[in-house]
């Protein structure tokens, strides 16, 4: 099996903003991605990390928010409830936080890295971060939920990265810190 290296991707790169496709069948390769991705969300300081931040374009999140590693395949959101707003910073778009409103509560379905189904009843920060994750393999990112004024705030710094993603540059780290990181 050829050597699979991972590298974060940031804004403006394509795949950022691709649904992902299912997995059918779960093989060792995916079960290899999702131990690289794992290891580099882990080295990039992050709490969560889906296939398509590193241009992979299939259905697979990490989430370990010090409580333990998720390896999710083809998760999705089932039930919704209640609401709650975090600042949200995301690896694919460095330096930029954004209020974000999303469930509080939220169960996901998905399958583990054998091919187990398995279920997440998810509140407070592990609702916020599954849903994170599942939007990037909607191809949807935190700006989408920026503000008029937000956007406005960020436009420099989102051209900047386009910029520099075009190059695969990633971009020096600012001071600005959010309160998550995925």
């Amino acid at each position: 099996m050829p050597e699979t290296i991972l590298k974060i991707k940031t804004f403006g790169a394509s795949s950022l903003r691709k649904k992902t496709r299912p997995v059918e069948k779960i093989t060792e390769y995916h079960r290899d991605v999702l131990s690289k991705m794992a290891r580099l969300m882990y080295e990039s300081a992050g709490i969560g990390l889906a296939a398509s931040q590193v241009g992979i374009n299939q259905a697979m999140v990490v989430v370990d928010m010090g409580t333990g590693l998720y390896k999710l395949v083809n998760p999705r959101l089932i039930k919704k409830e209640g609401q709650q707003i975090n600042v949200e910073g995301c690896l694919s778009v460095p330096d930029i936080c954004i209020k974000v409103k999303r469930a509080k509560r939220v169960k996901v379905c998905a399958e583990d890295e054998n091919g187990c189904p398995l279920t997440i009843d998810a509140e407070d920060l592990l609702a916020c971060v599954l849903q994170h994750e599942i939007d990037h393999l909607n191809g949807k990112l935190i700006i989408d939920y920026a503000s008029l004024l937000e956007r406005a705030r960020i436009g420099r710094r989102l051209t900047a990265l386009k910029k520099k993603s075009k190059n695969e540059e990633l971009p020096e780290p600012k001071t600005e810190s959010c309160q998550l990181q995925l």
